[in-house]
């Protein structure tokens, strides 16, 4: 795997791991409501969570690409066109997360193991991720390089690692990120910014020649 090509993928998935969405918001608020520790056991179950998604992606588009590159070429671009599809979605996002009571927080510290299992769960029943992990890796996977499942389970590692740490960072930067969760042109930037990083992404994709 080249390189150049790994640093383009962690780059592209912390932005879009950054961008507030169901699961940062929720690590955001178990933590501001519940303690720190919460947020970080769900934090642990949503990145655990993202191997099930990993494995789903991999081993579907590897057979797909092993019997036939015309079929792969057409996910290719349908998952283009999801991508220009979650762009368009951004731009009609609403503010979120604003309805958090900061004002009466309860620090309610709960066990750790339901916490992970809570946020595994509601990562690998979200059959959204799956359908994102098949639209967004394969501008990302060489034809020469490993083998195509092994290049798409390490960008599924590299995926979960960083969002782990963003997660966790969210989690224990949550009484300082609650000031922006209220401010409208916080929200503002993040749409059109959610906006046009899906669509340079889905471009590149469509473009791309394997």
């Amino acid at each position: 795997m080249d390189i150049q090509l790994i640093t383009s993928f962690l780059v592209a998935s912390v932005i879009l791991t950054l961008m507030p969405g169901p699961d940062n918001i929720f690590v955001l608020s178990e933590s501001l409501t519940k303690g720190k520790r919460n947020g970080l056991a769900i934090s642990l179950g949503l990145s655990l969570g993202l191997i099930v998604h990993t494995i789903a992606a991999a081993s579907g588009l590897s057979i797909v690409i092993q019997k036939s590159a015309v079929a792969f070429s057409i996910i290719k671009y349908l998952g283009a066109a999801y991508l220009f599809y979650l762009a368009y979605q951004a731009t009609k996002e609403k503010t979120t997360g604003t309805d958090i009571n900061l004002e009466a927080l309860q620090q309610n510290e709960e066990n750790v193991k339901p916490l992970i299992r809570k946020g595994f769960l509601m990562n690998i029943l979200n059959p959204k991720v799956s359908l994102f992990f098949i639209a967004f890796f394969p501008q990302f996977v060489t034809a020469d390089g490993f083998h195509i499942a092994l290049q798409m389970i390490i960008l599924g590692l590299i995926f979960m690692l960083q969002a782990m740490l963003i997660f966790s960072s969210i989690s224990l930067l949550s009484g300082r990120l609650s000031k922006y969760v209220r401010n409208p042109r916080f929200w503002k930037v993040t749409k059109w910014t959610k906006f046009s990083v899906l669509s340079l992404l889905g471009l590149t994709l469509a473009v791309a020649k394997k």
